[in-house]
């Protein structure tokens, strides 16, 4: 009876003892969620990077479309004045053209028959105005009446209105008047480019019958390209001129480029509730093309700061969190959780408000994703 005794009091002495062991074993190995810990080979595989605190632009902005546009003087629309057919379309859309260049050659029996008309007119003109100083000449000597010096002058006048409206039509027909007096009749009319610039439209073809109201050829010129936008109801008082413009065209290019708020429209449209608001680029010698979609932002309030990548950030629940650098030792680096407290966000970086505490910090900013799950 006592051997069994000193069995159970030995069994009891032993299982005491492990469950004393095991508690130390879990009080060892429970992390601290506040410190991690990183090997020299992770730190590698993961591409991770250390930074510091640095200065970035916390712009207050205000995200707009548009497109790529010129001014209304830098546009031109070839039309005729005279309806006629084409016989001459030497230009394809994209082709440069220079002020006063050819662009099409148009015909119709109509034409010969203004310069016939302006001929007859014209020389008809010379005989009414001999005869009507012939008249003055004879009603101040009052050796006619005043009816016949009147009825001269009202002929000749009447006549002056026909002959002078004839040559200006013909002016617009780019038909020289003089030529016509000489007896040069020509079937066909010349239409030339009224600007600089490159041929986007080329609405004919030989053999078309255009009328007045056809569009023949446009030409834009792209020396001055601008941004035309639109601006919501809501965030037109905060749009001033002067104000700094971002524009990416997403469909073309990742780059940004920059511009500025040069006008502000003062009427807002019925249907959309938007007004136009017109940014000078200040690079307008970029390959753009009008008519191209533009994102922009225009900036309404800028200021610098210091901040972080978005990237170096951690976000647990409703906080946000940093890992710096503690030490370093056997090939392994140790990092500590910092608590953040920010400020204004761009989509590139975060402000950060305690930023006296991060001071000469090494902290990690790139590779942190392996990390977020052992926060």
């Amino acid at each position: 009876m006592k051997n069994l005794y000193i069995i159970l009091f030995a069994l009891v002495f032993i299982a005491c003892g492990n469950e004393k062991t095991n508690e130390s074993e879990v009080t060892q190995t429970e992390p601290d969620h506040d410190y991690i810990t990183v090997t020299k080979a992770q730190f590698e595989s993961e591409e991770m990077a250390f930074g510091s605190l640095e200065e970035f632009d916390f712009n207050q902005s205000i995200k707009v479309n548009g497109m790529i546009d010129v001014p209304p003087q830098n546009k031109s629309s070839i039309s005729t004045f005279i309806g006629g057919y084409i016989t001459k379309t030497p230009l394809l859309v994209g082709s440069e053209v220079k002020k006063g260049q050819l662009l099409v050659t148009l015909q119709n029996p109509e034409y010969v028959e203004i310069q016939q008309n302006y001929l007859e007119v014209a020389e008809q003109l010379n005989y009414l105005k001999s005869e009507f100083i012939r008249q003055k000449t004879l009603f101040d000597e009052q050796i006619t009446s005043e009816k016949n010096y009147l009825k001269a002058e009202s002929t000749y006048k009447s006549n002056l209105a026909h002959y002078n409206g004839l040559r200006k039509k013909l002016q617009m027909m780019n038909i020289n008047p003089k030529r016509v007096e000489q007896g040069s009749i020509s079937s066909s009319i010349n239409l030339y480019a009224s600007i600089n610039g490159f041929v986007t439209k080329v609405n004919v073809s030989n053999g078309t019958y255009v009328s007045p109201s056809d569009v023949i050829i446009e030409i834009v010129d792209t020396d001055h390209v601008h941004l035309e936008l639109t601006v919501f109801e809501k965030d037109i008082m905060n749009i001033k001129k002067g104000q700094k413009i971002q524009f990416q065209i997403p469909e073309a290019s990742k780059e940004i480029y920059e511009a500025d708020v040069y006008l502000v429209g003062t009427t807002i449209d019925a249907v959309s509730r938007r007004v136009q608001v017109h940014g000078h680029v200040h690079n307008d010698k970029e390959n753009f093309i009008v008519g191209m979609f533009v994102e922009a932002e225009i900036i309404t309030e800028s200021a610098k700061s210091l901040g972080l990548p978005q990237e170096a950030l951690i976000k647990l629940e409703d906080e946000t969190y940093i890992l710096i650098l503690e030490k370093k030792e056997n090939n392994e680096f140790h990092f500590e959780k910092v608590k953040l407290e920010l400020g204004k966000k761009t989509e590139d970086a975060a402000e950060i408000l305690n930023s006296e505490a991060l001071k000469n910090k090494q902290i990690l900013i790139k590779g942190i994703g392996m990390l977020h799950n052992e926060s």
